[in-house]
């Protein structure tokens, strides 16, 4: 363009001829001026201009700079921006920065003690068991909601239920939640949409079984090892885990329970039914993209008296000591290994457990760091 105007065309019938904007054309004229054209800078500029009306100008901020200098080695020991801003004040200062601005100042110019928060990106979905977090088997994860009335029809509980990559939830209102109740909403989920690779719990004594007798297996878990299904039950008092199943409690109670007035426990089923089919509408593409779950089996009885046979996942965090407590025993897993969460994967029935270390940091790595031997006694099933 500049060699077609030295030549003698007009800047308009260049810019026509190239098919750009007659701006365009001027800049680049104005831009090798008189040079020749191999002495002429070419990279594009930044737009920003070269000084900006509302920055602070360079004496000002060579003097925040200085006086947190002398702050800094003064008795005292206070140079933060209030402290700075105080001793302009007092030294009579004709511009008087703000202490946003001072911050700014300081940042510019790498000033600030402290290190900046580092923000790492969150582990995949199911971090914590390696099939799950690269897609390759499908988790459901179930909760409890509790604490519900409904106005002179009594209490409500619901078991909440949700798969961890396709979003398939389950809502099963009822007036007393029991363990037996429990298995049929399992059983009915499953039969439904297949069997997932994993079913996931907290250490509710409904879900995981009595915790005041040692080596007890509870019936939810005997009916998932039936089923090979893999339970697995989160840590005690940590949150993240279960995140996706509180989120859809948090959501049924907004959408269905806080929203309409149900005046009898048929009538919330009803209304909880109806969101269930929407939400499952909903995410239907999810769906048939997450992992495919596997079939019911056709003759399949659950025998709660047969021995269990299968793993069942626990996670778990050491205490200050490197051990860990499950089952109603406590195991060392490692002295070094302080404070940490452990997957401890225990193999029904002639064991052993092994345990692996988590970190979210580095969820790929997940190094064995024990294995311990382990028998359950042969008990008979009060359920």
């Amino acid at each position: 363009m500049v060699v077609a105007v030295r030549q003698g065309e007009s800047q308009r019938a260049v810019a026509r001829q190239f098919r750009v904007r007659l701006s365009v054309v001027q800049r680049w004229v104005q831009r090798a001026g008189d040079q020749p054209l191999e002495e002429v800078d070419w990279r594009d500029r930044s737009r920003q201009p070269h000084h900006r009306p509302t920055r602070s100008g360079p004496e000002v901020e060579a003097q925040v700079i200085a006086l947190r200098q002398q702050l800094r080695e003064s008795a005292l020991g206070e140079y933060g921006a209030a402290a700075i801003l105080a001793a302009l004040a007092e030294r009579g200062a004709e511009t008087l920065p703000s202490v946003r601005t001072i911050n700014r100042i300081l940042a510019r110019h790498g000033l600030f003690d402290g290190r900046p928060r580092v923000r790492r990106p969150p582990p995949p979905p199911g971090w914590y068991l390696p099939e799950v977090a690269c897609g390759k088997a499908e988790l459901d994860a179930f909760d409890t909601i509790s604490g519900l009335v409904i106005e002179g029809g009594g209490n409500v509980e619901v078991l909440t239920g949700v798969s961890l990559h396709g979003g398939l939830i389950g809502c099963w209102p009822m007036a007393d939640l029991r363990t037996v109740a429990v298995r049929a909403a399992l059983l009915e989920h499953w039969r439904s949409f297949g069997r997932p690779g994993y079913a996931q719990f907290d250490n509710d004594t409904l879900f995981q079984g009595p915790h005041q007798h040692p080596d007890a297996i509870g019936t939810v878990t005997r009916l998932c090892l039936s089923l090979h299904i893999t339970p697995l039950f989160t840590p005690p008092r940590e949150t993240g885990f279960q995140a996706a199943v509180e989120s859809l409690n948090n959501r049924w109670q907004q959408k269905v329970w806080e929203r309409w007035h149900h005046e009898s426990l048929a009538a919330l089923a009803v209304r909880s039914e109806q969101y269930v089919l929407a939400a499952r509408a909903k995410t239907r593409l999810r769906q048939e993209a997450a992992p495919e779950r596997g079939p019911f089996p056709q003759e399949w009885q659950l025998d709660l008296q047969a021995a269990p046979q299968g793993q069942v996942i626990f996670l778990r965090r050491t205490d200050d000591a490197g051990w860990v407590s499950l089952l109603g025993h406590r195991f060392l897993v490692d002295r070094h290994w302080l404070h940490r969460l452990v997957r401890a994967e225990v193999m029904l029935p002639e064991g052993p457990i092994r345990f692996h270390a988590l970190r979210r940091r580095d969820p790929s790595w997940q190094p064995l760091l024990q294995e311990a031997p382990y028998s359950l006694p042969r008990k008979r099933s009060q359920r």
